[in-house]
């Protein structure tokens, strides 16, 4: 074997890819030449650089690992043992936690493991509804975590900001066991003590799940629940430029007891991971996670944080003064909330019409929403790959305006269809592939990309 057995299967792997499936070759070529050249506005996503994907392509993959780094149950771990570990300190190190489990296969996962270990059936869970900005797993009732437990929702008040009174009135009403705070749609701060405060009142835990913000988190720009909430979940890839996974993490609550099994906190969350929830790792995932942990913990990512709430305030200003409605007046994260209802459209049309034009979006519920969730009233921007391209205000200033022009040139034919002009469909993408060109995601070659062959057959 030679030294770098690593980049020669990676290229032999690519190699014959191209020669066994070509149909298969050609469409993750094309996915990945699309990424380059549209302009990602989604809140729940940023990229990955090469060296994270390595980690995810590597042989890692191949061992199998059911248990934790000296207790396996399989041999052939010693390296692989090594690599979490080396993920499990790099998560510590980026949140100041005193525990942290990255065996998680997502962000789900480590909200399904928690309340399935620290709950019983029908037990009551506290959380921000759906139409609120919440997620599927606190509870929402077309969720296994809606369904197997007692969920009452809380919600926002006139200003679309955090209701804690009825947050704190709902507590005290239905006594839960667990207050779950954090959002999926949210562009404002989370006051963590003030959820920690109510959940201690009523003898309640507290799960934050960071999932969006993990990023600001890490970069000191967002408040961090490590030390407040008794667990804190995020998953790996919406902000931390990582791969696909969750973590779970802890504070000072790491050596609490548990409600039952005479363990601790943190050891009740290692047996719900394995064995009780989960199996073998994806010790490419776990590896990928390690990568991406390394990055958060510079400078440059510190940089990158403050670009994305830059951002993201040029966005929520820019909407605005063409009279978009954005839902709170701002933000101090990275989404920007818009209702196009108020302007005759459908959340469906307003993604539908952008994506036809290289602008990709996503429509979303909110407060008071009259359509349903797979229509919405609202459209949910984040700027996290914005800001990973470098973009600056004069190019915020123009993703603005192509999302205006586009807008107000539709003619909307019902909820889910429109007529947009193909002029102005054709400017638009070249105004966005010219933008690309000039912020290419991090890692791309400066050379013209090659044209696509059309699609093998098979």
């Amino acid at each position: 074997m030679g030294r770098d057995q690593l980049r020669a299967d990676a290229a032999s792997g690519v190699d014959q890819l191209q020669e066994t499936d070509p149909a298969l070759h050609w469409l993750l070529e094309r996915e990945q030449r699309r990424q380059h050249d549209v302009l990602a506005m989604i809140a729940s996503a940023s990229i990955a650089d090469a060296s994270v994907l390595a980690c995810e392509g590597s042989a890692s993959s191949n061992v199998t690992t059911e248990g934790y780094p000296g207790q396996r149950f399989h041999a052939g771990c010693e390296l692989v043992d090594q690599v979490e570990r080396l993920a499990v300190e790099r998560a510590k190190a980026a949140f100041s936690a005193s525990y942290a489990n990255v065996q998680p296969h997502s962000g789900s996962t480590a909200n399904q493991l928690v309340m399935a270990s620290l709950l019983e059936p029908g037990d009551v869970v506290l959380a921000l509804g759906l139409d609120a900005g919440g997620h599927l797993t606190h509870g929402a009732a077309a969720n296994w975590s809606g369904r197997f437990f007692s969920a009452v929702h809380y919600g926002l008040d006139e200003h679309g900001l955090l209701d804690y009174e009825q947050v704190a009135r709902l507590a005290r009403e239905h006594r839960p066991k667990l207050i779950v705070c954090g959002a999926s749609a949210y562009p404002r701060t989370i006051d963590f003590a003030r959820f920690r405060a109510i959940a201690d009142e009523v003898g309640a835990f507290l799960l934050a799940d960071i999932s969006h913000i993990a990023g600001l988190v890490v970069a000191g720009l967002h408040p961090s629940p490590i030390d407040v909430a008794h667990f804190t979940t995020t998953s790996t890839y919406k902000q931390l430029c990582g791969p696909r996974g969750g973590l779970v993490l802890m504070g000072r609550d790491a050596d609490a007891p548990a409600p039952r099994g005479g363990r601790t906190l943190s050891a009740m969350v290692q047996h719900a991971v394995f064995p009780y929830f989960q199996g073998t790792p994806r010790m490419n995932g776990v590896a990928a996670k390690a990568r991406a942990l390394a990055q958060v913990n510079t400078p440059g990512f510190r940089a990158l944080a403050r670009r994305i709430l830059d951002t993201a305030g040029f966005l929520a200003d820019g909407l605005a003064e063409r009279g978009w409605r954005v839902l709170t007046g701002g933000t101090n994260n990275h989404m920007v909330l818009v209702d196009v209802g108020v302007r005759g459209l459908t959340g469906l049309v307003a993604e539908r019409a952008l994506e036809s034009c290289g602008i990709i979006v996503n429509r979303n519920k909110i407060q008071g929403d009259p359509m349903p969730p797979t229509v919405g009233s609202g459209v949910r921007f984040g700027t996290n790959v914005l800001a990973q391209r470098g973009m600056d205000a004069e190019a915020i200033r123009r993703c603005v305006e192509l999302v205006d022009l586009v807008w107000t040139s539709l003619r909307v034919v019902g909820q889910r269809d429109f007529v947009l002009e193909e002029s102005v469909r054709t400017r638009v993408r070249a105004e966005v592939a010219a933008l690309c060109a000039r912020h290419p995601l991090p890692g791309r070659m400066d050379a013209p990309a090659v044209a696509l062959e059309p699609a093998p057959a098979g």
